[in-house]
């Protein structure tokens, strides 16, 4: 492995929290090299964090602000600048909501700048663009390995959604202007001299002060968090040994729930946590999770060394030593902090004092409230209440949607399927009538993930499944399980265009992807609990042609697909009838396809004549498909009978395509 020795490195942003201690990290363990810092000290920004530095003669501090082109361009050439660390960022999620411009500008403009300054200078060997794990957006609740590198970006709130734009300019740097650019994304980080707008920073001083300590909604988001001196110990090693065009995650396995994290700060603080934790409203838009899969960090030669428990006691042993450190930051302590943030460093409170939002510490209830519907009273008895798992996923997610529509109150599980203790603590505080399984593994991007992840596959598909299959018959409850028609494969009792199609009783024939396998393993030993209604979903669509999940999106962004007549599930007409079977609790295994069977082709043709008439594709053989693919796709009929006979209203593949998909998309005005 290639190491690559900077010798004269500026670092944008170090006098902020992460960039200090990467900063002062290498000043002390590398005194040939020379560390220019540029930090215009804005409002999160303490020339104290440099203190260590101050006195080192490799130690250069410049006050500016990165959108200042001429001077980037300045200090570039004059300090022979071959390595750029740009840690400059806005990053509190709370001010983008309420600042956004500013974020964008710092963000994005000022790393625009300096990609400009390096390709006009050319003379930077290494640019290294620190991002964050939210431009990944939510990961599934269930998901049982992390987002890596490759992962599709999906950012949620203004700040990550900046960084992701920045994200972007840096990679067209790299690729039109050949630019040795390398980009991190990491974890949350906590430690010593960080902005008490931070969470942790935020709690302990709250703690100090003897004041609640607000959480957002109910405290179940789970966070990574990373100590500062792990995370400077990680920069070190990219900078010498990661790789030009690379990314890398810098993360851990290790996750906590807000609200134990507060937990936590109240234990050592001996502050007795129900009567200092209190309940506030949430952010417009809230991630459940974050996980970051960081072994390619790992292959690097870096792992994490401090432990949860002592980077918390060294950090709470920092604040109680240096209570002073930022000044006043009352404004920063309030539940919802919005801050303009002005030129030269200076902040003003947008949301008034704290003594003006007594409001916001109302609630202490600890379980999840949701909304009712607008066309229910709070007083009502309702007959049903749906648990539902896979919050994040498509198929889970829709749900949640229908049961707002119907006006039917609904939880998400929070619990780990495999995780028995935690499935038993969601019943016992939801009180459903039904459980609504739509989690499980399906691979990123395809099934073709699961061929190289075989145990994580068994542990939510088998082991998960099975698991909250069990507690719900102890607690005679009825499990609705989303499985898959993807266990039977056109034979010569079901040929191809036959219309024969395989039925529920029917053994499965097709073990060409571990996915399948684990899927036709589980629904023959959930055969045994008589409490569970198990649902065959195929190739999934829906009247949403930009959900990257549904086939139509799919297979219109497909260079070649192959053309061989399927049956498929139209989630718009069958999704409220999965809710129907859990109302007439009907059980055992289901077919959950719409009768009949389409051709890509057919589907391809369709998409053509209502959406876009200007659609061309082009087919291609099994064969040829197999050289691109690792996991062979299973191709089947299934019979839909049973469905039809429970549901007589329910439309044949084609008629529901027409009615449900491509009506409401109509952009043309032919047949």
């Amino acid at each position: 492995m290639a190491t690559y020795t900077p010798k004269n490195i500026l670092i944008t942003g170090a006098a902020g929290f992460i960039a200090s201690h990467v900063a002062n990290r290498l000043i002390r363990n590398y005194p040939h090299y020379k560390i220019v810092v540029l930090d215009k000290l804005d409002y999160c920004s303490n020339s104290k964090n440099l203190i260590p530095s101050k006195s080192s003669p490799n130690f250069k501090f410049v006050k500016g602000d990165i959108a200042s082109a001429d001077l980037v361009n300045y200090l570039l050439i004059t300090e022979s600048i071959d390595t750029i660390m740009h840690f400059a960022a806005q990053t509190h999620v709370d001010n983008s909501f309420g600042n956004s411009f500013e974020f964008t500008k710092n963000n994005i403009y000022g790393t625009h700048v300096l990609l400009e300054a390096c390709k006009v200078t050319g003379q930077v060997r290494r640019f290294i663009h620190v991002s964050t794990d939210e431009v990944y957006g939510e990961t599934d609740e269930d998901a049982v390995v992390g987002n890596h590198e490759a992962s599709q970006l999906l950012p949620t709130n203004p700040y990550s959604a900046t960084k992701a734009g920045a994200e972007m300019l840096v990679m067209a740097y790299g690729r039109s202007y050949g630019l040795p650019v390398i980009t991190t994304r990491g974890n949350n980080v906590y430690g010593p001299n960080q902005f008490p707008e931070k969470l942790i920073p935020k709690f302990i001083l709250l703690a100090m002060q003897g004041k609640p300590l607000p959480i957002h909604g109910d405290g179940s988001n789970v966070r990574s968090y990373l100590y500062c001196e792990d995370v400077a110990e990680a920069f070190e090693v990219i900078l010498h040994k990661g790789e030009v065009g690379h990314v890398y995650n810098i993360g851990t396995t290790r996750e906590r729930r807000v609200i134990d994290v507060a937990k936590d700060i109240c234990r050592l603080f001996s502050i007795d946590p129900d009567s200092c934790i209190k309940f506030v409203e949430n952010r417009p838009f809230n991630d459940q999770r974050y996980f970051l899969d960081d072994q390619k960090l790992k292959n690097l030669g870096w792992s994490e060394r401090t432990t949860w428990e002592e980077g918390l006691k060294k950090t709470i042993e920092w604040y109680t030593k240096n209570p002073a450190w930022w000044g006043d930051v009352t404004g920063a302590l309030l539940p919802h902090p919005r801050m303009l943030m002005m030129p030269g460093g200076m902040e003003r409170l947008f949301d008034g004092s704290e003594e003006d939002t007594p409001a916001s510490f109302a609630s202490s209830n600890t379980r999840m409230v949701v909304p009712p519907s607008k066309n229910t009273s709070t007083q009502q008895k309702h007959a049903y209440k749906f648990l539902i798992y896979g919050r994040t996923g498509w198929i889970g997610g829709l749900l949640g949607k229908l049961c707002e529509k119907q006006g039917i109150p609904f939880e998400y599980g929070k619990g780990r399927l495999e995780d028995r203790s935690s499935l038993m603590a969601d019943i016992q505080t939801v009180k459903p009538t039904h459980v609504f399984n739509a989690a499980g593994v399906t691979g990123r991007p395809n099934v073709d993930w699961c061929e190289s992840h075989k145990t994580e596959t068994i542990r939510t598909n088998v082991a998960g499944t099975l698991t909250l299959a069990n507690v719900c018959r102890e607690q005679g409850l009825l499990m609705v399980n989303y499985a898959t028609g993807c266990i039977f494969e056109y034979d010569a009792a079901h040929p191809e265009g036959s219309g024969i199609g395989f039925k529920e009783e029917d053994k499965p024939n097709f073990t060409g992807s571990f996915y399948s396998k684990t899927k036709a393993m589980v629904e023959e030993l959930l055969k045994e609990y008589d409490n569970v209604c198990t649902l065959r979903v195929r190739m999934p669509i829906s009247s949403d042609l930009s959900n990257p999940r549904n086939f139509i999106t799919k297979i219109t962004r497909y260079n070649k697909v192959v053309n061989i007549p399927n049956s498929m599930t139209i989630l718009d007409e069958l999704l409220p009838i999965s809710i129907e079977m859990a109302k007439r609790n009907l059980r055992g295994i289901w077919n959950f396809t719409n009768p009949g069977a389409v051709s890509h082709n057919e589907i391809l043709e369709m998409y053509r004549d209502y959406v876009d008439p200007n659609f061309k594709w082009v087919n291609f053989t099994l064969e040829e498909q197999a050289k691109v693919i690792i996991a062979p796709r299973s191709n089947n009929e299934m019979d839909a009978s049973k469905l039809k006979k429970e549901f007589p209203e329910l439309l044949s593949i084609k008629e529901s395509l027409i009615k449900y998909v491509f009506e409401p998309n109509r952009k043309t005005h032919t047949k």
